[in-house]
């Protein structure tokens, strides 16, 4: 699959998630303001708890938002195989593992036509681990306190 589509599916699920956290932060800001929350003695804290609650979830929608930006402003290009890697590039490692070098959204997981693809950024062990390195390259990963030495197939 292109780099493209999987471009287009982490688009898409943040869009997705962006949508349910924003429905979120609004039924919980209308739950928080609502009159039947209103606290009905000092120790009555729902309508407090529900406001902290809804804050949280607006928070995470905008930094949702930041990312969905972030990835739609991103030009793809193709990375010819001496070229380092950088933002945008679909890394393959030999043990089958493929990653997306994104801005943002890291953790993310993208499945297509039987391919998954974890999205990871520079700041991430593993970006700081791969940005910068070239197809071919050997890369030593540290996973459950096992390093791992593994070779870089492609990158596209």
């Amino acid at each position: 699959m292109p780099k493209q589509a999987f471009h287009a599916l982490i688009v898409a699920s943040l869009q997705s998630e962006l949508d349910m956290l924003t429905r979120a932060a609004m039924a919980t800001h209308a739950e928080a303001t609502d009159e039947e929350n209103k606290a009905e003695d000092k120790y009555d804290t729902r309508g407090l708890e529900a406001s902290y609650l809804a804050h949280g979830q607006s928070k995470a929608a905008e930094e949702t938002a930041l990312a969905l930006s972030q990835f739609q402003a991103l030009t793809l290009r193709d990375f010819a195989a001496h070229e380092p890697i950088s933002l945008g590039a679909l890394v393959s490692l030999d043990d089958g593992s493929r990653y997306f070098v994104g801005p943002r959204a890291g953790g993310t997981e993208i499945e297509a036509d039987g391919v998954t693809v974890l999205v990871i950024t520079p700041q991430s062990p593993l970006g700081h681990e791969l940005v910068g390195k070239r197809q071919g390259d050997q890369v030593t990963l540290t996973l459950g306190g096992k390093r791992n030495q593994l070779r870089i197939t492609s990158v596209v």
